[in-house]
């Protein structure tokens, strides 16, 4: 859309020669490859996404993209292979939406021909919203499975259900005509660990047992999850979202939403869960999602040969992962919107719209929590905020900006620290180890030995008549004749003071374990643990609020609001706001984020609180850098990304950033007709770039067109096999016309067709502020660089991001998968 309104506004005549580049992205990995062997030392290098230059790189976990596709300059014979992208390469956003076009037109001239174009034309248009539903059915199916496998096998930790081993715990009780209001967790069916194994339910022995149990289960599950995740696929480990946001930018990362990631993050998803870990599933099913809209867009050929299509399909994939994750459909279509996609046109919109209808509708359906709700933790409010509180919300914003900014560095610093250390070449000890120390700590405090989703539903949780839990152990008037909903603000008793201290270490056994956990070999979310370190923050802050109010209600910021007997202050709800504020602070979002929060609360007068806490915790995180964690893990592993929010200001020209520069050999160059099969041959094995500029002689320097490297080897090797006469010897021609040629010579190569004849370029004194800002907004892989029409040399994404580095006095050697 972009590069439509550009070549409309007249740029094509000017300085840019052309905005259809179907070139390649020089050496992007310099030709890098991985090899897939977990028996050697380095599976922490490709665990972490590494790739290392002369390797050979092999993959069972994913397909191949096999596309025969027209180009630009049309071939009578389309060769296979031509137009494709290698692994690692980013795809070319202005020669795929040509595809697409020239596609469209075709379908679209055929259509009146017959029945059957007609059906065809009425397929290809109905296609992305097959696609999108096929997605939006098969993530919220897989949520919900992954929702009910986690929770049972979290309880499994603690025991199990005799009369059905099928059920967790809360399951097991339904049935029950034994269990009481006040121990309603406690029913004869249910046995822990302690009654199986020595028959004693209370006393020091019963709970040594449990404790032992829990270590074990806890080992267990981290073990089997991080063992899948090394043999089967390696790239089901970690968040997902900053290679999906790579992979949304135009780069190739086979496999990575292949059907063996998908399968094996799905079951070690649960698995981590389930171990305890201070993980949450909610980023994963993003990836998850997106696997599936991968795996179902092969169906179609509209999105399986078109690479910038499918990206398309990867966007509503990710709105449908979020509506899973939290219930949240429109909060999806946002996220989706403002933290993943690089490309977002109308109609991906709309269509991300239905798939994340479509999955809460199948996730509803399921219904795995049993509460009518898509997540655990939904919660209703019913009194209203007063405006004095926003200065507690204001203040929990400041939190969660400072722990966002903290936990980026931190946890980008261990990251980097296992790169460089023997330590992250056993990825395997190092989950074991985290387990461990997770479990040791976590099992003797209740909030910690909590599924964080549960921890997070006791703390938005408001106090009520019915609650049990200890942070509702108020002292309760005497007076009070009956049970209403809204009990009046009341001093705290002792069990909400125990609480609060056991929230308090719960709070830095969050905070230091989520550091260390997020990055490690298995499938690992950040958004509960943020939420859940916001959440208690935030409880402890709204208990304090209240008991001030309580014992001081006659101060002048109380006194209008919080009379004796009301309910002005409602705890649950500053653990909402300070949950949104640590998420904003550690992902950066901010509208989306709001949208999703309020979702899950289905309450609208808490909108401003919670813009209020998120800008507050956006601010102070950007005081301390502009990066969200996702950005930072991108950069940590050297994917070529443009950030899109990044201001570029500095005054450099783009003769500064072309290559070669003045110590540098020569540019690889081919020519128009005076070079041979064996040249040509000769050139690609000397070098290692992935595309070659083509001028008229190499004494005129003038531009004719641009050849990738991909596509001269395939077609000089299907020339070799069907044309008969193709030699060494035989002279290549780019040109239109085959020069005359004596009659001994072998016959001539004519490669025109696999000539980009329109390359985008720019002159030498064009600023690379626009540079830059072309790059980002045609998605080009490289543009060469000319002086009055004669070709001087290329600028690559390559080029850019490293020049961007250093400008910001950071390593440019790290750029491209450190």
């Amino acid at each position: 859309m972009e590069s439509e309104q550009l070549f409309h506004r007249g740029y094509y005549r000017n300085s840019y020669n052309s905005i259809t580049s179907a070139s390649s992205d020089e050496e992007l990995l310099d030709g890098a490859g991985v090899i897939m062997d977990f028996q050697t030392s380095e599976d922490d290098n490709l665990l972490d996404g590494d790739a290392s230059v002369g390797t050979h790189y092999t993959m069972t976990n994913g397909g191949s993209v096999n596309s025969s596709t027209h180009l630009l300059d049309l071939l009578d014979e389309p060769i296979p292979g031509v137009g494709t992208y290698d692994d690692f390469h980013t795809i070319d956003w202005v020669r795929e939406k040509c595809k697409d076009r020239e596609r469209h037109r075709r379908i679209n001239s055929k259509k009146k021909e017959s029945a059957w174009e007609m059906t065809k034309s009425l397929y290809d248009a109905w296609s992305g919203w097959l696609v999108v539903t096929l997605t939006g059915l098969a993530s919220g199916a897989l949520a919900g499975l992954i929702d009910i496998a986690a929770d049972w096998m979290t309880d499994l930790k603690e025991g199990i259900c005799l009369s059905a081993l099928w059920f967790n715990h809360e399951q097991c009780c339904w049935g029950s005509n034994e269990t009481t209001f006040e121990e309603r967790d406690k029913c004869p069916q249910w046995k822990t660990w302690a009654e199986l194994i020595i028959g004693q339910a209370e006393g020091p022995g019963s709970y040594i047992m449990n404790y032992i149990m829990y270590i074990f289960w806890a080992l267990s599950f981290a073990f089997l999850a991080v063992s899948l995740v090394k043999v089967f696929a390696p790239y089901a480990c970690g968040s997902g979202i900053p290679e999906i946001k790579t992979i949304l930018s135009g780069f190739i990362i086979r496999g990575y939403l292949g059907k063996w990631t998908l399968m094996i993050k799905t079951i070690t998803l649960v698995l981590a869960v389930a171990s305890g870990l201070s993980l949450g599933k909610e980023g994963p099913l993003v990836h998850v999602a997106c696997c599936c809209g991968n795996i179902f867009s092969y169906l179609f050929p509209k999105y399986s040969t078109n690479e910038a299509k499918k990206r398309e399909v990867l966007s509503a994939a990710s709105a449908a992962g979020v509506s899973v994750a939290f219930g949240a459909p429109i909060g999806g279509v946002l996220f989706s919107l403002e933290e993943v996609s690089y490309y977002f046109p109308l109609k991906t919109l709309w269509r991300s719209f239905f798939a994340a209808l479509v999955a809460a509708f199948v996730l509803r359906s399921i219904n795995p929590f049993g509460n009518s709700r898509l997540v655990l933790f939904y919660v209703e409010y019913h009194t209203p905020w007063y405006l004095f509180e926003l200065l507690p919300f204001i203040l929990l914003g400041v939190f969660g900006g400072l722990w966002g900014a903290f936990f980026i560095r931190a946890n980008i610093a261990w990251c980097r620290r296992r790169k460089s250390t023997k330590f992250g070449k056993y990825p395997v000890l190092e989950v074991i180890i985290v387990a461990a120390i997770t479990a040791v700590i976590a099992f003797p405090n209740p909030y910690t030995r909590l599924n964080t989703s549960e921890l997070i539903k006791e703390l938005f949780t408001d106090c009520g008549p019915l609650e049990s839990s200890s942070l509702c152990d108020y002292r309760n008037d005497m007076n009070a004749s009956k049970i209403v909903d809204d009990i009046p603000d009341r001093p705290a008793g002792t069990g909400v003071y125990s609480a609060i201290w056991q929230l308090c270490l719960a709070l830095i056994f969050k905070i230091i374990m989520t550091v260390f956990t997020f990055g490690i070999k298995v499938p690992s979310g950040l958004f509960i643990p943020s939420m859940a370190i916001g959440a208690i923050a935030g409880r402890i802050v709204g208990i304090a609020v209240e008991q001030l109010a309580y014992y001081h209600h006659d101060w002048f910021i109380f006194k209008e609001w919080c009379e004796v007997g009301a309910d002005c202050i409602t705890p649950g709800l500053y653990a909402m706001v300070g949950a949104a504020a640590c998420l904003g602070g550690v992902t950066r979002m901010t509208v989306s984020l709001v949208v999703i929060v309020f979702e899950l609360t289905g309450g609208l007068e808490y909108i401003v609180p919670l813009m209020a806490a998120v800008m507050t915790s956006k601010w102070v995180g950007d005081a301390f850098g502009r990066e969200g964690i996702y950005e930072a893990h991108i950069r940590l592993n050297g994917y070529p990304f443009l950030d899109a929010k990044e201001e570029f200001t500095h005054t450099t020209l783009a003769a500064d950033v072309m290559r070669p520069r003045r110590s540098d050999p020569p540019l690889a160059v081919l020519t128009q007709d005076n070079m041979t099969v064996e040249d040509i041959e000769n050139l690609i094995n000397e070098t290692s770039y992935n595309g070659f500029p083509v001028i008229m002689s190499k004494e005129s320097q003038r531009l004719v067109g641009f050849a990738l490297r991909r596509d001269l080897t395939i077609a000089i090797e299907s020339a070799r096999k069907k044309q008969e006469g193709i030699v060494g010897s035989s002279r290549v021609c780019f040109a239109q016309h085959t020069p005359s040629l004596p009659a001994e010579s072998p016959r001539p190569l004519k490669l025109r067709s696999i000539l980009d004849m329109s390359p985008f370029t720019v002159t030498d004194h064009t600023p690379m502020e626009i540079v830059v800002d072309i790059f980002r907004k045609l998605g080009l892989r490289q543009c060469l660089v000319t002086h009055n029409g004669r070709l001087l040399g290329i600028i690559t994404k390559k080029d850019i991001l490293r020049h961007m580095a250093q400008t910001a006095n950071q390593d440019p050697a790290s750029i491209m998968f450190n």
